[in-house]
């Protein structure tokens, strides 16, 4: 029997040994950085920063670390409903980040920004998104150099006003306008009242002639890189999608796109069971 057993466990040692081969080593892709957010509490500082206050397009919540936590192996990026001061607060001010004296939500934004950044490969994300009103979840690259939109922007995934987009945008002659690249797929498309309640897999195929981007496997969208050339280099580099880009999750709030919040339930979770990235060697 003792022999017997010491075959099992070596069976079953190979067994795991092949699975993580096939994993890391897959149609000539090597599995070179990942988070599978297995570490209970805050999220990895060695990978990820957070994002601090109203960052970006008139959004309701205010980012903070202490809405992103990792445990049962997923990282859950929380929505509240709740008040918090802005001690940026400028009483008179026409700017929106200074004339709110008060934050409604929170949320977070984690970046790899300053960390690590990559150029090209395959990029996964399972996740799993509520698809409610005000709600604007998104899994997004940015570029290291340049100004937006001239640095290049990626969408893997977004989620608001009833639909998942896939989209990329880079810079035009018009400083901070962008030229988008866009899909579009209805909520209703998909014939699953309950798609929201479970774990869905984004995937990025990226090389020098084109970004690929999936749900589940079916192409959403194709971006023909040879064509997203920005027209004044002062702004950006030439090409945006041939530099390295840093990844972003977020949890939006209403804002430009977002939709309004006010009849929906929080607390409300962003869920990430992994993030990995694959080049070819």
């Amino acid at each position: 029997m003792r022999h017997v057993a010491v075959f099992v466990t070596l069976l079953m040692g190979l067994v795991a040994l092949i699975s993580r081969v096939a994993e890391v080593s897959t149609n000539g892709y090597r599995l070179v950085w990942s988070d599978e957010f297995n570490t209970d509490g805050t999220p990895d500082p060695k990978n990820w920063k957070s994002e601090q206050g109203f960052v970006r397009n008139n959004e309701l919540q205010w980012y903070q670390l202490e809405n992103a936590t990792c445990k049962n192996g997923l990282l859950v990026i929380e929505g509240r409903r709740e008040r918090k001061p802005n001690p940026n607060y400028k009483e008179g001010s026409k700017e929106w980040k200074l004339s709110r004296a008060f934050a409604e939500y929170t949320s977070a934004s984690l970046t790899t920004a300053g960390l690590y950044s990559f150029q090209f490969g395959r990029f996964e994300v399972r996740a799993r998104i509520k698809t409610q009103d005000g709600l604007w979840p998104a899994i997004w690259f940015l570029g290291n150099h340049g100004e937006w939109p001239s640095n290049g922007e990626i969408d893997l995934m977004e989620y608001y006003g009833g639909n998942i987009l896939a989209n990329a945008c880079w810079g035009t002659k018009e400083r901070w306008k962008a030229k988008w690249n866009t899909s579009k797929k209805p909520m209703g498309s998909f014939g699953d009242p309950k798609w929201d309640e479970k774990f869905h897999v984004w995937k990025m195929e990226w090389d020098s002639i084109s970004i690929k981007l999936y749900l589940d496997d079916a192409l959403l969208n194709t971006i023909d890189v040879t064509k997203t050339t920005n027209p004044t280099m002062e702004r950006g580099p030439k090409n945006p999608f041939l530099q390295p880009q840093y990844l972003l999750l977020n949890l939006a709030i209403g804002g430009n796109s977002g939709g309004d919040p006010s009849k929906t339930a929080f607390p409300t979770k962003y869920e990430i069971d992994y993030v990995r990235v694959y080049q070819k060697p």
